[in-house]
């Protein structure tokens, strides 16, 4: 094992539609900005105060098209999977950098009567299974080769 670990964890709320893009191939990925939200109270004040993070979430294929036809602006969801940095140039070649969630895994926690959807769990084998009380989870595998020293 290299001794490193790269995994994030996120409940929040989904920020805007789910953008899609498609490649040749009939690859695609899907973007949303998901929104978590943090509270205390100032002891100075005794104010509650709540702060919003905003995360930059990317899912692949079959994970992106069903998150395109059941996410809603605003739904709660569990999202799960790694930090990537991209780096890229603005309009005036300045060099940029964007930090994003990898998606490999979430589930829809909006209630099905919220959200119209269906309850479905998708693994990494792509198959559709028995609903789930009123969650979707979906697993994508990844697209990544991953270069590891295990045995199995």
């Amino acid at each position: 094992m290299s001794g490193t670990l790269n995994k994030v964890m996120l409940i929040g709320h989904t920020g805007d539609e789910v953008k899609m893009h498609y490649f040749e191939g009939g690859n695609c990925i899907g973007r949303f900005p998901l929104a978590t939200n943090d509270s205390y109270v100032n002891k100075s004040t005794n104010e509650r105060v709540t702060t919003t993070e905003w995360h930059n979430i990317v899912v692949r294929n079959k994970a992106a098209e069903i998150c395109e036809k059941y996410l809603n602006k605003g739904d709660k969801i569990y999202i799960e999977g790694r930090l990537k940095t991209r780096k890229w140039q603005d309009e005036q070649g300045k060099d940029r950098y964007s930090t994003e969630i990898q998606c490999t895994d979430f589930t829809f926690l909006t209630p099905k009567n919220e959200n119209q959807s269906s309850g479905a769990t998708v693994q990494n084998t792509q198959q559709v299974n028995t609903p789930v009380a009123n969650s979707q989870t979906v697993t994508t595998a990844s697209t990544e080769s991953e270069n590891d020293d295990l045995p199995f």
